[in-house]
């Protein structure tokens, strides 16, 4: 019984999101029925290539949705005067357009001018959590791809010196909780980090101490030696977590032993509400996993563009 009412309201979370967004789980039945399973081949057989392939796809979705929602703006090139999002600080180090390119391709071969390069890029995210052994989820479709991108608006993304109340902030502004923000943090389950998203923790960090002292010692001390001052490797840096192909809740474990890689991990620890939830997730993979599923499909229903391009590097 008590599954049955969970999964009703599930249902009725799901159709909320779905009229209020004109999103439904069911928008391809007709109009090109494989679309899922499509786009679910170009995600496995290039993550049995790649397996940094998940991480990338998760947060290039992530980096698309909190600049003008999900529109997939973050795929279009940029075109003579106007520099895309792509291009904007936070997102030279995104990778694997290809992999959508390549889902893309299929698509308009199966069933051409049908589905959205942001439909595609929400469910290749759901894909890459669920191949790296998170949860799965039903995706609300329909979303229409964006006509506008902007590396200047890249600026808007929540950063990873920011502090509580900045992350708040970034969230709120999207209709979104401070459940679902320590819930998608938990994306840095997968990936890797360069030292300048984190190296500021390391070095003169501020008047009174030169590394964070929120930072474990030993753990500061092994990411100086990633990260020295001078002569840093070229794409110096280090994985999001020790298991950073699975998609576990080791994220939240670290964070509590304060090992959390940027600020902004280690700033959900600021608030009673939020350290609760590092807490919960830290000692539940299954609460984390259900959090995570109903929070990525309230951030990917946020939705505002007008079109369904033929490639999703240029618009129509």
């Amino acid at each position: 019984m008590a599954t049955m009412v969970a999964f009703l309201n599930l249902v009725i979370m799901l159709s909320v999101v779905s009229t209020g967004k004109s999103l439904s789980l069911n928008y391809y039945e007709n109009t090109c029925p494989k679309a899922e399973c499509i786009v679910a081949k170009a995600v496995k057989d290039a993550t049995a290539k790649d397996k940094t392939v998940p991480a990338a796809l998760l947060r290039m979705h992530f980096h698309d949705c909190f600049i003008r929602g999900c529109d997939a703006s973050v795929l279009l090139n940029s075109k003579g005067n106007n520099k895309a999002e792509k291009d904007g600080p936070p997102n030279v180090s995104l990778h694997a357009f290809y992999v959508i390119d390549a889902a893309k391709k299929a698509l308009e071969a199966a069933c051409p001018g049908v589905v959205s390069c942001a439909d595609i890029l929400a469910l290749a995210a759901r894909d890459a959590v669920f191949l790296s052994g998170g949860p799965t989820w039903d995706v609300p479709k329909g979303r229409k791809d964006g006509r506008t991108s902007k590396a200047s608006e890249t600026i808007k993304l929540p950063g990873p010196t920011f502090n509580l109340s900045q992350l708040r902030q970034s969230f709120s502004q999207r209709g979104l909780s401070g459940e679902d923000l320590v819930a998608l943090s938990g994306g840095h389950t997968l990936g890797f980090s360069h030292c300048s998203s984190f190296k500021s923790r390391l070095h003169s960090f501020n008047a009174t101490h030169d590394i964070d002292p929120s930072l474990n010692p030993s753990f500061a001390e092994k990411l100086k030696s990633i990260c020295p001052l001078k002569n840093l490797a070229k794409n110096a840096g280090t994985t999001m977590d020790p298991s950073s192909a699975t998609f576990d809740n080791t994220y939240y474990r670290l964070i509590l032993q304060h090992k959390g890689l940027f600020s902004s991990d280690q700033a959900l620890l600021d608030n009673p509400d939020t350290k609760n939830l590092v807490t919960k997730f830290a000692t539940s993979q299954k609460a984390f996993n259900q959090a995570f599923a109903k929070s990525m499909i309230k951030m990917s229903s946020i939705n505002g563009g007008q079109e369904v391009r033929k490639d999703c590097r240029v618009v129509n």
